[in-house]
């Protein structure tokens, strides 16, 4: 007859594997069907938005960010775990060479224990009890109690990953859904657009507010006393806005929130994140001014479902440019500015004499000093504060996230890796292109 407790572990067991066959089921559907994806992202995605990231956006702070740090305390417990476990193996493993050694002693020490009527052997029979794992039983259970914890919070996350990420990587393309698919583009063309966004740059750099140093302000409507959270309320308004035009980004909106540890983020050189397990929003409140309009709505496109880089930096600079105010045009030129410098020089360099012919035709503008001294990631007050009291080395975190985002893009099924990011030049072109088509 099967114990109600067995009968519980055994339930216990199918919904776990139920549960691991519905990721690795959702996964596979994704990689397969990019309709399957779209359907999603357009019917079951916001869902989540609408109520677990309402619930998470009640919280001033970033529950992602804290959901990391708790995570890390766990892998450090489990780490703790391992190694007494390791260390009581070693310990066993000495007593039971120590006992195989003195074998021969003890048999016949036994032997004239059951001459003597068995009582000294039945003391030392109760010693030895007393002394095996009654004690650790205790260890023994919370170990196991935590091995199943971390079990069913594994696979929590890997479905929550699922949900909120993993298929989000398998949709189709932005360019397949609101622009033309092209595959070619002519310098001029490039040029062009980099004459517009570096002529935008040039006249706005002149009309913001700055401080006595020169440096950009910020001070938005005045609806809010902290100027970073009425710059959120004015992403989160645009987002809405371009949802007028691009259906897929109606919907509700959180706040996005500052990270707690943006000193290590700048350390990244990461200008903002988005959690999937909290559904946030979250920004490098530490790098310089003008970076953040774009990149709050850049990880909020995220909560719409774009999860690729380029297309995310593409509907954030779509976003400001649609504000009234000139520090948010400003902050989405800018944006794009140093990918499109970066895609002209490489045409320059991979073919001189092509360049120096369309160059011939339209003239690339001239930026203004100014201009790039405020294209700056974090200013360099900030860069000797952050960097005197790292305790990692600058670089070797740089070089650590680049490589985690890179692999984990690639294991996504995104070829270029990290260099995707680059990509939203081409859909600039693709847009810019039918938006003269359609005039």
């Amino acid at each position: 007859m099967i114990t109600p407790n067995i009968f519980l572990m055994n339930k216990r067991k199918r919904l776990y594997l139920a549960g691991a066959a519905l990721v690795v089921l959702l996964n596979a559907a994704a990689w397969n069907s990019a309709a399957f994806s779209d359907w999603y992202i357009e019917h079951i995605f916001p869902l989540w938005v609408g109520t677990y990231g309402r619930v998470t956006g009640l919280f001033s702070f970033s529950v992602g960010e804290w959901m990391l740090a708790a995570g890390a305390a766990a892998a450090v417990l489990a780490l703790v775990l391992g190694m007494l476990w390791i260390l009581l193996g070693i310990r066993l493993a000495v007593l039971t060479v120590k006992r195989l050694a003195a074998g021969g002693s003890e048999s016949g020490s036994r032997s004239r224990f059951r001459q003597s009527g068995g009582s000294l052997g039945e003391a030392r029979w109760a010693e030895g009890r007393e002394s095996a794992p009654e004690r650790g039983s205790f260890f023994r259970r919370v170990s196991l109690g935590y091995g199943r914890f971390l079990a069913w919070t594994l696979l929590t996350l890997s479905l929550v990953m699922t949900l909120n990420c993993f298929i989000l990587y398998h949709a189709s393309p932005i360019f397949g859904q609101y622009t033309e698919e092209e595959n070619e583009y002519s310098l001029t063309e490039l040029i062009s657009l980099y004459n517009m966004a570096a002529e935008r740059c040039n006249s706005l750099a002149e009309v913001i507010e700055r401080d006595g140093s020169g440096m950009a302000l910020y001070k938005g409507r005045g609806a809010a006393e902290d100027t970073l959270r009425d710059m959120a309320d004015e992403a989160r308004e645009l987002m809405r806005a371009l949802g007028e035009t691009y259906p897929r980004l109606q919907g509700y909106y959180p706040r996005p929130k500052p990270l707690r540890f943006s000193d290590f983020m700048c350390q990244q050189h990461m200008q903002g994140y988005y959690f999937p397990f909290s559904m946030e929003a979250n920004y490098n409140d530490v790098m310089y001014i003008l970076n953040i309009p774009s990149s709050m709505c850049h990880e909020l496109a995220h909560l719409r479902g774009y999860i690729y880089e380029d297309e995310a930096n593409f509907i954030g600079y779509l976003a400001c440019l649609q504000s009234e105010d000139d520090f948010f045009r400003y902050a989405g030129y800018l944006s794009v500015l140093t990918y499109l410098n970066n895609d002209l020089y490489r045409a320059w360099k991979d073919n001189p004499e092509a360049f120096r012919e369309a160059a011939a035709e339209i003239q690339p503008v001239t930026v203004d000093d100014r201009v790039w001294e405020d294209n700056i990631f974090v200013t360099q007050e900030e860069w000797d504060r952050i960097n005197g009291k790292a305790l990692i080395d600058t670089e070797i975190v740089d070089k650590a996230a680049d490589a985690f985002i890179d692999t984990n893009l690639k294991v996504n099924g995104v070829a270029e890796g990290k260099k995707s990011y680059s990509k939203v030049v081409r859909l600039l072109l693709q847009y810019y292109r039918l938006m003269q088509g359609s005039s």
